[in-house]
């Protein structure tokens, strides 16, 4: 598919994933670890712990009653569920009110943004809408930022959003006034969970080969996992809450040496019209890897400026997805996918806080379950391919966000239940980020990505207001999770399958992988359309392709 025969000529002599991969994955895929950590770095900075009225002459400021106390049971009604009403409390005629002050459990935590400001009962919203900012952010960041690693540079973008979330994930730690604290954490998401982590996932997958993609892809979900655990574990030791949030944003210190020793992606460069610097750092990777192949540096420079001098693609735009009709109904088919799985994603992440037990501990837990998904997702991924591992994940992800709505969540079976789900949308969540890098065009291949990266952020914002909705019943959230789920991962049938094809260059190349191949299709055996497409590739491109899966 890939019409340019030189690049990937060059790039099949420096294999699939050698020594001088290995390197740049490694420096790629921190920026992972630092994404998952600033993402969910609200769960314990602004922590609302248990928490139930003050009563004025049985709390005192020097000491508070045991919450089982008879004065306090006498004070408080009680739920349905006869645990002590966080918002109400009697008065002196016995008529419940709301209270003005609380009184918060310090079992786990005694310093937070929810403490400090009361994020709760009828200012709860303050705190769903800290963390919709934070999600709005990260959608920004995946547009804006997206395209312009596309026009730029991935590195420039990287380093830049590198430099920003150090500052930015400091800074924040002291704003005192809530408002502005949102503003600040609006930016601090652009740059701390979107600006270093998309173009470093796009590098690795325009540098190493295909038989490696699958796996290095993988490998980022489950770096941005042991990001989640990080914030458990940063936020199970150290109770304040100003030296927590300095620790999280200080971890943005691992990225700034890439500044000197991460490379430019080398189809990125030839796709601008630049292969001078693409052979000089493929050349110098081929040398990190103790080949001793020498590249045609003159013939190779010649034929990337005549390739150039015929393509006009390099300004190529986020809006070019939706210009031709094969590829504009991919797009939004991704797009929804990437919504859903986020949805369900980050809608059973943050429900962790609202089961019985440790807080850290659940959270760390919540991220350890994705493990075995993503061992799963590397071990099928390149026997049953992209598609029906991705749609049959959703397909069981959603049903069990459906099933644990109506289990009672007092059982421990609907724990099982949702723990389950994780798994399984971790999986197809997974699975989403590398089947949009072999699906989508290098020419819009960051924007693609940044684009559907938007579509998970704005489902992600959308998340913590949809659970505010458990107010009216409980059922509401989850069922709606669950069914946008099922709904994308129907939908997904109708996508091509990318395993075993070369990914795309052009616009051309984008618009005609896959017209006329479902799931449906496949299955019948009607592949004519893709199949007559690839015959000349196979013939031309393939041949390098082929070449880097035997050197490994």
């Amino acid at each position: 598919m890939d019409k340019d025969r030189a690049l990937e000529d060059m790039m099949g002599k420096l294999g699939d994933f050698g020594r001088y991969q290995g390197l740049q994955f490694f420096l790629h895929i921190l920026s992972a670890l630092t994404a998952g950590l600033h993402m969910l770095s609200l769960v314990t900075v602004a922590a609302v712990p248990e928490h139930r009225c003050w009563i004025d002459g049985v709390d005192t400021n020097e000491s508070v009653a045991l919450w089982n106390s008879s004065e306090i049971l006498k004070s408080i009604p009680l739920t349905s569920t006869g645990s002590l009403s966080s918002c109400l409390m009697y008065n002196e005629e016995n008529i419940t009110v709301t209270c003005n002050k609380w009184v918060y459990d310090s079992k786990y935590r005694t310093s937070s943004r929810g403490i400090d400001w009361d994020l709760v009962c009828d200012q709860r919203w303050r705190g769903a809408l800290a963390q919709t900012m934070y999600m709005l952010g990260v959608f920004t960041g995946a547009v804006y930022l997206g395209g312009l690693a596309d026009k730029i540079g991935r590195k420039k973008v990287f380093c830049m959003s590198a430099v920003l979330q150090l500052i930015l994930g400091v800074v924040v730690a002291f704003i005192p006034e809530y408002w502005t604290f949102v503003v600040i954490t609006y930016f601090y998401a652009i740059f701390g969970s979107a600006g270093a982590y998309i173009p470093a996932f796009v590098l690795t997958m325009e540098l190493v080969g295909p038989s490696k993609r699958t796996i290095c892809g993988v490998a980022f979900q489950a770096t941005f996992a042991l990001g989640i655990m990080l914030v458990a574990g940063w936020g199970a030791l150290i109770d304040n809450r100003v030296v927590l949030q300095v620790i999280y944003g200080l971890h943005g210190l691992i990225l700034i040496p890439h500044i000197w020793i991460m490379d430019e992606s080398p189809r990125w460069l030839w796709a601008q019209g630049r292969p001078k610097e693409a052979v000089d750092i493929v050349q110098k990777a081929l040398k990190y890897n103790k080949s001793d192949k020498v590249l045609d540096r003159a013939v190779l420079v010649s034929k990337g400026k005549v390739e150039k001098s015929k393509n006009t693609e390099s300004s190529a735009s986020v809006f070019d997805l939706f210009k031709t009709p094969n590829l504009r109904i991919k797009t939004l088919n991704v797009c929804l996918c990437w919504f859903a799985n986020s949805l369900v994603y980050y809608g059973l992440t943050l429900s962790a806080g609202k089961l019985e037990g440790n807080p850290y501990l659940i959270t760390a837990v919540f991220g350890l379950v994705e493990l075995p998904s993503y061992a799963a997702v590397v071990y099928f991924l390149d026997i049953w391919g992209r598609r029906p591992l991705m749609t049959s994940m959703m397909l069981v992800g959603g049903s069990a966000c459906i099933i644990a709505a109506f289990i009672d969540p007092d059982y421990i079976v609907s724990t099982v239940v949702v723990i389950a789900g994780k798994l399984f949308i971790a999986g197809s969540f997974a699975i989403i980020y590398n089947y949009s890098a072999e699906l989508f065009p290098t020419v819009v291949r960051n924007s693609a990505i940044g684009l559907g990266s938007m579509c998970a952020r704005f489902s992600g914002a959308l998340t913590p207001l949809i659970t505010l909705l458990d107010s009216f019943d409980p059922k509401i959230p989850a069922a709606t999770f669950g069914l946008v789920a099922i709904v994308s991962g129907f939908l997904c049938f109708f996508l091509p399958e990318t395993m075993n094809h070369p990914m795309p260059q052009s616009l051309e190349d984008g618009e005609n992988f896959g017209k006329g191949e479902t799931c449906f299709t496949s299955c019948l055996g009607k592949r004519d359309s893709i199949d007559s497409y690839n015959a000349d590739d196979k013939a031309e491109e393939m041949v390098a392709l082929d070449d880097m899966s035997k050197k490994v």
